[in-house]
Formats: C-alpha cells, sequence, structure tokens
C-alpha cells in the first residue's frame, strides 16, 4: 500500500493527498517507467550519466503548466548538453506530442505516467484524488542523486524557478 501524505498540497484552496514516499535533497532517485510521445516505455534511468530537471505538471493543458514548461524550455537552451529537462504529466502521449508541436517545445522531452502512475508513485507525488500529478521540481545529479526537490504547494502556481536553476548551475560549476 502507498503511503499517503493527507493535505500535503492545495488545490485553489482545497486539500489534497500525495501518494507515494516523500523524497528530499540526498535520496537517491528513484527510476519508474514512463511512456514517450510516440508510446514506447521509457526508464527514468536511460536519462542517467546527465544533471536531470524533472518537471511534474498536472495537465500541459492548463495555462500555469503550458507556462511552466515554455519557460523550462528556454531555459534548457542555455544549460548545455550535460542537462536534460524532462518534463511528466499524466497527458496521453499524442496530447503531449501535439502541445509542443503547437508550442514550439524543443528542448524539453515530455513524458506521460498514465500507463502505469509509476513515476507518481515512486516521487510521491500522484494525487490521490485527482489521479493527476502535483506539480513538483526535482534536480538530479548525474550520479542519480536528488540534489534539489519543491512540491509546489498551491498546485495553480508555478515553481521556484531561480531556486531549481541555482541547484542546476551549482552542479554544473562542480563538474559533477
Amino acid at each position: 500500500m502507498s503511503q499517503e501524505r493527507k493535505n500535503a498540497i492545495t488545490l485553489k484552496g482545497t486539500s489534497l493527498t500525495l501518494l507515494g514516499k516523500e523524497l528530499k535533497s540526498g535520496d537517491r532517485a528513484p527510476d519508474a517507467v514512463v511512456v514517450g510521445n510516440d508510446l514506447s516505455e521509457r526508464k527514468l534511468s536511460e536519462y542517467g550519466g546527465r544533471i536531470r530537471l524533472l518537471a511534474s505538471v498536472p495537465s500541459l493543458d492548463t495555462p500555469v503548466c503550458s507556462t511552466e514548461t515554455r519557460r523550462f524550455n528556454e531555459e534548457a537552451t542555455k544549460l548545455g548538453d550535460q542537462v536534460v529537462v524532462l518534463t511528466i504529466s499524466m497527458d496521453l502521449p499524442f496530447a503531449q506530442q501535439r502541445w509542443c508541436g503547437a508550442e514550439g517545445i524543443d528542448k524539453v522531452v515530455t513524458l506521460s505516467d498514465y500507463r502505469r502512475q509509476e513515476f507518481g508513485r515512486n516521487y510521491g507525488v500522484w494525487i490521490k484524488e485527482l489521479s493527476l500529478l502535483a506539480r513538483a521540481v526535482f534536480v538530479v545529479d548525474a550520479q542519480d542523486v536528488i540534489r534539489y526537490v519543491e512540491i509546489v504547494n498551491e498546485t495553480a502556481t508555478e515553481p521556484n524557478y531561480e531556486a531549481a536553476l541555482e541547484a542546476i548551475k551549482k552542479l554544473t560549476s562542480n563538474g559533477i
């Protein structure tokens, strides 16, 4: 049975429950099987050996998620090849692909957790009441250690972009 964290976040003031263990900086990044835009199963470990920014969002088709993903796409152009930005949602891969094409998203890799909900459970961001992912940002170093975590308290607000990008800059400047 999945660990439940009641009142962990809110959506427009309504309290919601997150399923899964709460991850912290210093924890080993769990692996998870997700689905690519071509419907192939992908493991997060396939992106190992690089610094990863994992952004989970409820749905790309909402204003805040759209804004967040466009911002991370813009920032990804400045981060270099040793960093990969992954945005994970419960949106179907077809919807993710359509949205990326319409928005010109070409640096962020979108992945779907619709099939197994493994990312949501393993990273503790699956919203029980909605079967969606909470808005969260994880920065994982090249050795699979989580170096930054933000579970956004109010789902309808954007994450702290500067803090996440600063965590990446620390890793790239240290050669990690």
